[in-house]
């Protein structure tokens, strides 16, 4: 058997080049689609979107080789799995539908058509609310270690209710991290169609946000006592 000290260091380096791989592809693939629907890539927004993404994914990624390659290892498994319930399945394969349209719009839209006009300094609050998000993201991976990508319960893992960090406040700040990013990024690459597609977007996401919470309530012994103290999902004192 290997020893602990070991293996840690051996998993992490290994989910640090699938990391690098997926970060790379993730890169071009969604300048593929921006920068084609686009036509041209000369957009400062679009490059500004990127660079802010991958720096946002390389902070969270080397804090969680640090401090948890198990919980890395656990999100580089795909978004829909064997075991995964039937209605997360459906609305994870209506994602990545509709964010793969939502970007190709943004990119017809504030570039190739110019049919949105926006004010520069909303595309600077965009920018900033791009990376607050990154950063309700970061503090919520440090707090829970068990934030798998799909919605399901982690027996093998022993997974407990977490009430430290952003969740002392809301019951599911990754998802509200994952409003902001999609409000964000449709005001930083200026387009207002893009705002309507985030609604689309987060439409789903507060379903997912229901359905799962039920799912923990009937399934994850202590939640229904920590929702209780924690009376808010997404937003304090609104839902």
């Amino acid at each position: 058997m290997i020893p602990v000290s070991t293996r840690e260091p051996a998993r992490a380096g290994r989910s640090m080049k699938k990391v690098c791989i997926a970060v790379a592809a993730e890169f071009l693939i969604l300048g593929a689609l921006l920068f084609g629907a686009a036509g041209t890539f000369a957009s400062p927004a679009a490059w500004a979107f990127l660079i802010i993404l991958v720096a946002g994914a390389a902070l969270i990624t080397r804090m969680l080789a640090r401090d948890d390659p198990a919980l890395l290892e656990e999100r580089l498994r795909p978004p829909i799995q064997s075991g995964q319930p039937l209605w997360d399945k459906v609305i994870m394969a209506s994602f990545i539908v509709l964010f793969i349209a939502w970007l190709i719009l943004m990119g017809l839209d504030a570039a190739r058509f110019g049919w949105s006009i926006m004010p520069v300094w909303l595309q600077w609050i965009g920018a900033a609310g791009l990376a607050v998000s990154f950063w309700i993201s970061y503090a919520t991976f440090a707090a829970n270690a068990f934030l798998a990508n799909v919605v399901r319960i982690q027996t093998e893992r022993g997974q407990t209710v977490v009430s430290s960090g952003p969740y002392a406040v809301i019951r599911h700040p990754l998802y509200a991290g994952a409003l902001l990013f999609f409000a964000s990024t449709a005001l930083l690459l200026g387009s207002w169609f893009g705002l309507a597609g985030a609604l689309a977007l987060g439409a789903l996401l507060i379903l997912r946000t229901l359905l799962e919470d039920r799912e923990l309530h009937c399934r994850l012994e202590g939640y229904a006592d920590y929702a209780r103290r924690v009376r808010y999902r997404l937003l304090p004192r609104v839902w």
